[in-house]
C-alpha cells in the first residue's frame, strides 16, 4: 500500500509559546501532508525514533495519557486508511481527499457535535424550520444522555430501542418519537454522506420508525360555507382570521407560514408564485375570482416588497419566524373563537384548512395524484395522510356502480 500515516512534530513552525505541534504524517503516492492532532510541545521533549513524548515531559500519568491519546488519533487515521483500501477507493483519492476524510472523521466522531455544527450551516442558510428541529432532537438526547458525548457508533439498534422506551416513559406520544427519530435518521444519514460513519454501521436496518393514525382534522364542506358566510366587521381580528383559512382554502392548503411570506411580487397576472418554505416546491396557482376578492382587500397600496398579510414587520428573518409563531398561536385560538360563533362543531386550526381542501377535493372525484401534486406531495401515501375517511353515502354509491348486471 503506498499510503502510511505515521506520528511526527511539526518542526517548520514554532508556536508564541515557543512550542510545536505533533502531527499526523501522511504520505500518498509519494506526496505528504500533515494533520494536526492539537497537542503541541517543547521540541526537545519528543522521542523522534519512538515517535511519542519524552517521560520526563510530566507527570507520568499525565505523559502516558497524551501519549494515548495520540497513538487513538494515529489509529483512527490508519484505519480509515485501511477501510479505504479494503474498499478499492484509496488509490483513487488525492492525497488531500485522504486528509479530509481523516480530519472530518476525527473532528466529528460525536454526533452531537456534528448535529450542532448542521443546525449552524442551516440557519446560516436561512433554514430556520429544519434547524429548530434539528436543534430539537439534539436537547432531547442531551437530556436522554444527562449531558454526556454522543458518539456515532453509540447510535445502534440497541440505542434506538433504549430512547423510545426513555421518550414513551415520560408519557409521550409515539408520533413525537417518530419525528424525533426521523430527524435523526436525517442528520445519520448527512454523516454517511460525509464519510463520517460507515453505511454497515447505519442503525435503521432493523429497526422501524412507528407512528400510530392521526386524528382526522378536515372538516365538513358546509362548516366551510358557514365560515364563508361568516359577518365580521371589515379589519377586525375575525375578519383576519377567516380571510386567512379562506385564502389558504383556496391556495391548495397553503401552509399558515407561507401566507406569512407571500409579497406582492408573488402575484404574477392572474397567479400566485411561491416557493413553499417546508419542501421548496414552487407553485404556480391560478387566482380565482373568490380568491381575488379577499386579496384586493390586502393589496390596496402595496409595494412588490411588501407581505401580503399583516403578520410581518420585523427586518430579520430570525424574528420574522418567531412572528410567525406567535401569530399562529393567536390565529388558532381566534379560530377557535370563530368556530363557536359560527356554530361549527369540529375543531379549527391553521391545519385544518389543508386537510379540508384535500378532503373535498377527493369528494369531488379529483384524481388522488392530482391533489397529491397541488399538496405538493412527492408520494401518494403521503397524501392520504391528509384524506378524511369517505363518507358512507359515498361508499354506496360507488357499491352500487358495482352491482352485477
Amino acid at each position: 500500500m503506498q499510503t502510511s500515516a505515521n506520528l511526527a512534530i511539526d518542526k517548520r513552525r514554532i508556536k508564541n509559546d515557543q512550542t510545536f505541534t505533533i502531527i499526523i504524517r501522511l504520505c500518498h503516492f509519494q506526496k505528504t501532508t500533515s494533520i494536526s492532532t492539537g497537542k503541541s510541545i517543547p521540541l526537545h521533549f519528543w522521542d523522534d525514533k519512538n515517535k511519542k513524548v519524552r517521560a520526563n515531559y510530566g507527570r507520568k500519568s499525565d505523559v502516558n495519557l497524551l501519549n494515548q491519546f495520540l497513538y487513538e488519533q494515529l489509529g483512527k487515521a490508519r484505519n480509515i486508511i485501511n477501510v479505504l483500501e479494503l474498499k478499492n477507493e484509496l488509490r483513487f483519492l488525492s492525497i488531500n481527499q485522504v486528509k479530509e476524510r481523516i480530519s472530518k472523521r476525527r473532528k466529528f466522531d460525536s454526533f452531537l457535535e456534528y448535529g450542532d455544527k448542521l443546525v449552524d450551516d442551516l440557519i446560516k442558510a436561512n433554514r430556520l424550520g429544519s434547524a429548530k428541529s434539528y436543534r430539537g432532537l439534539l436537547t432531547r438526547l442531551r437530556s436522554y444522555t444527562k449531558k454526556k458525548d454522543l458518539k456515532f457508533n453509540d447510535i445502534n439498534y440497541e440505542f434506538l430501542v433504549n430512547f423510545e422506551t426513555f421518550h414513551l416513559s415520560n408519557n409521550n406520544s409515539l408520533n413525537g418519537l417518530a419525528s424525533y427519530l426521523r430527524t435523526l435518521r436525517s442528520i445519520y444519514n448527512k454523516a454517511i454522506k460525509d464519510r463520517l460513519i460507515e453505511k454497515e454501521a447505519y442503525p435503521f436496518h432493523d429497526y422501524q420508525i412507528k407512528t400510530t393514525p392521526t386524528s382526522k382534522r378536515a372538516i365538513q364542506y358546509e362548516s366551510v360555507l358557514k365560515l364563508l358566510h361568516y359577518k365580521t366587521e371589515e379589519g377586525s381580528w375575525p375578519f383576519h382570521y377567516k380571510n386567512y383559512f379562506l385564502i389558504s382554502y383556496l391556495l391548495f392548503g397553503m401552509s399558515f407560514i407561507d401566507m406569512a411570506f407571500l409579497k406582492k411580487k408573488n402575484i404574477v397576472a392572474d397567479r400566485i408564485k411561491f416557493q413553499r418554505k417546508k419542501t421548496s416546491k414552487n407553485y404556480n396557482i391560478l387566482i380565482t375570482d373568490q380568491l381575488n376578492e379577499i386579496l384586493q382587500f390586502y393589496l390596496n397600496g402595496k409595494e412588490n416588497d411588501d407581505f401580503i398579510l399583516p403578520i410581518l414587520n420585523s427586518e430579520t428573518l430570525s424574528e420574522q419566524y418567531k412572528q410567525v409563531q406567535e401569530a399562529r398561536n393567536r390565529y388558532n385560538k381566534g379560530l377557535r373563537r370563530i368556530a363557536n360563533k359560527c356554530g361549527i362543531r369540529e375543531y379549527l386550526t391553521s391545519y385544518v384548512s389543508r386537510h379540508s381542501f384535500a378532503t373535498h377535493a377527493m369528494l369531488k372525484d379529483i384524481p388522488l395524484h392530482v391533489i397529491s401534486s397541488m399538496l405538493g406531495h412527492s408520494k401518494l401515501n403521503t397524501t392520504q395522510i391528509y384524506l378524511d375517511s369517505l363518507p358512507t353515502n359515498v361508499l354506496d354509491r360507488y357499491h352500487k356502480q358495482l352491482a352485477l348486471t
